[in-house]
């Protein structure tokens, strides 16, 4: 029932408060012009909500070029340390300008949780990678996962079968794909210009075997600092040392890395790009001696050369200056690119008469951009292919994976890309894997 003391409202006093809150529903300074779109900003209809896995050191940097996306929305990371996660959400927090980012230190609980996620960034320790690709794209997310993108051929492949499976949009982190002096030297290989490519040069400066050994115990952090189990992922269980988590000393330890791969990664997919691989079915791997440059032979006639240089990885060689580098060697000249180059060196200032033109005209075929990370927020918006999609990954990680492979075996090997093993050899077959510590596994 009414009550009749509250039932004497005028008609002007209703009218003069409903005035009101109309007028308090459409005042403009109520909804930041950014949250509606204008002043340049994207709507939050049409922005790629993101998360990112594994934010430290090289996810740090690849979660600040994200977030200068003004098409992307970060609304959760996950780490499993304590000040790499609270790090990354201030980081978000400061660019969405608020407190909303979500934050997690099991990335299952995240690809469970968020299911408004569309892509993620995987930034985590290498162990990681191939697992946290596969659970994220059965979880309906694209994903840009930094390299080297597996650690052994078998685990390339079941990133390359979920990829397919799920039709999810894949990048690995390979760069300088998306680089002007690296696409410009591609192209010029791809293209003809230097007539017909004999011989390409990748570096790959490896370090002649990894660690076996085991550092000592030291006692385990709280594991809301540091959650150790989740840390060693699929590897096998080890004692808590900080020397791993430390410096990325991880990196020297085999249960942990690779070892030609590791570099490798960053080069051997710029070698390929420059070549016609359409009917290469094997590659031939020629031992020559631990810590050496390795000479391999595509079935179409390439040599393939793994270049090897002692010392710092900044120490300029013969055929580039600077880290990363991939040269062409053709019948009519050369071009070659690395890190800090602004244009390809090349062997006659007349190849690069037509620099503008070779990059204009490559922009237009493809349709990519020169970033990486654009080219990957892009093809989430066409599903098309990534310039560095699963199956560029798959290729490039077998040359390097195997040719750790020939290391650790001392001999020569004939590697079937087809088929993705080794011909005639059960020894090497069997490295092709490692176990996945339970539960850890696809």
């Amino acid at each position: 029932m009414e009550n009749p003391a509250n039932n004497n409202l005028t008609r002007r006093s209703f009218l003069t408060r409903g005035a009101a809150a109309a007028g308090a529903v459409g005042l403009p300074y109520f909804i930041p012009a950014r949250a509606l779109g204008r002043d340049g900003a994207v709507a939050p209809s049409n922005r790629i909500v993101m998360a990112g896995i594994g934010i430290g050191g090289r996810g740090s940097g690849d979660l600040s070029v994200m977030l200068g996306q003004q098409d992307v929305q970060f609304v959760a990371v996950c780490d499993v340390r304590k000040e790499r996660r609270e790090a990354a959400k201030a980081a978000v927090d400061g660019k969405n300008g608020n407190t909303g980012c979500a934050v997690y230190s099991d990335m299952r609980q995240l690809l469970a949780e968020r299911t408004d996620v569309e892509g993620v960034l995987i930034a985590t320790g290498d162990r990681w990678h191939a697992l946290a690709s596969v659970l994220a794209m059965r979880a309906g997310k694209d994903v840009y996962c930094e390299k080297p993108a597996c650690l052994t051929v078998a685990q390339g492949l079941r990133v390359v079968e979920t990829a397919r499976r799920y039709g999810r949009v894949y990048q690995t982190g390979a760069q300088r794909l998306s680089e002007s002096p690296h696409v410009c030297a591609i192209e010029m290989a791809r293209m003809g210009r230097l007539g017909q490519i004999h011989t390409v040069y990748a570096d790959c400066r490896w370090r002649g075997g990894l660690r076996r050994d085991w550092l000592p115990a030291q006692p385990e952090p709280a594991k809301a600092d540091l959650d150790w189990d989740l840390w060693l992922g699929p590897s096998p269980m080890r004692p808590y040392n900080a020397g791993y988590v430390n410096g990325n000393g991880w990196y020297d330890h085999e249960d942990l890395a690779t070892d030609v791969a590791q570099w490798g990664a960053h080069t051997v997919a710029q070698a390929l790009a420059g070549l016609d691989m359409t009917n290469v079915t094997s590659i031939d791997f020629e031992f020559a001696g631990p810590d050496a440059t390795m000479v391999t032979r595509l079935s179409n006639g390439v040599k393939l050369v793994l270049y090897r240089i002692a010392g710092s990885v900044w120490e300029p060689c013969q055929y580039w200056s600077g880290s990363c580098g991939e040269r062409f060697d053709g019948t009519e000249g050369w071009a070659g690119a690395a890190d800090g180059y602004s244009k390809p060196d090349v062997s006659s200032p007349v190849l690069m008469k037509d620099y503008k033109r070779i990059l204009a005209e490559y922009a237009v075929r493809t349709r990519r951009p020169f970033n990486h990370i654009r080219d990957f927020l892009d093809c989430i918006r066409s599903r098309r292919d990534t310039v560095a999609n699963p199956e560029v990954m798959f290729r490039s990680m077998c040359i390097c994976l195997a040719a750790d492979i020939v290391e650790k075996l001392g001999r020569n090997l004939k590697f079937d890309l087809a088929k993705a093993e080794f011909v005639g050899d059960a020894e090497a077959n069997r490295l092709k894997n490692r176990a996945m510590r339970a539960p850890y596994t696809f």
